[in-house]
């Protein structure tokens, strides 16, 4: 897969950025301090290189109905989690402990810092490094439904590196969440939109505890 093909994303360029992100999600998540100034940086760095390695996520844009399908999304998940929270604390031998120990990282920084980094950084970062990079390379190489799917399962699977089996089936969830709406609906807007709803939402407003 060279550069030069219209709409196609560099194999080379994909394994730099999940390097990164690798890289990031290591030092985040096993790191001693910073973790909502790295995820920020990190993150939003990650979603500026998916700009540059996949120039077609430039024409994104937000409409006002992917605000409303975004919400109802949001909604959705939030339900989801609800359940997935019970459960976990019931099935998962941790889980309680993995749950509160995720909340935990609300006390590492005030909360108006995080609201903006997950509003302005993260959560559209997440958006358009995962979905609109590493999933569109994978549906260009396995076809839409195996392309999704494998773009879900690493996106879970990076969370490993946080030692927390509750946060990564967790974000497993979340990432085939916004992969099967990705599938369905082909656009970015509703799911930064979802995403950013979601996470402000269940961290800062209404955790599932």
């Amino acid at each position: 897969m060279s550069d030069e093909q219209i709409g196609r994303i560099s194999g080379r360029k994909v394994l730099v950025g999940m390097a990164g992100a690798g890289a990031l999600w290591t030092a985040a998540f096993r790191g001693t301090r910073g973790f909502w100034p790295k995820m920020a940086a990190g993150v939003g760095s990650l979603g500026a290189y998916a700009l540059y390695a996949n120039p077609d996520l430039r024409k994104t844009r937000v409409r006002p109905v992917d605000v409303a399908r975004g919400i109802i999304s949001a909604g959705l998940l939030y339900g989801i989690f609800q359940v997935g929270d019970r459960l976990a604390r019931k099935v998962m031998p941790d889980g309680a402990a993995e749950i509160d120990d995720i909340y935990h990282k609300r006390g590492l920084a005030p909360d108006p810092f995080i609201a903006a980094a997950l509003a302005l950084l993260i959560a559209p970062g997440e958006e358009l490094f995962w979905r609109g990079l590493i999933n569109r390379y994978l549906v260009q190489q396995l076809g839409p439904v195996a392309g999704n799917a494998s773009g879900a399962t690493m996106y879970g699977a990076i969370h490993l590196v946080s030692g927390n089996l509750t946060l990564t089936g967790a974000a497993g969830v979340a990432g085939a969440f916004w992969s099967l709406e990705h599938l369905a609906q082909g656009r970015l807007g509703p799911l930064i939109v979802s995403h950013v709803a979601w996470d402000v939402w269940i961290f800062l407003i209404r955790p599932t505890t």
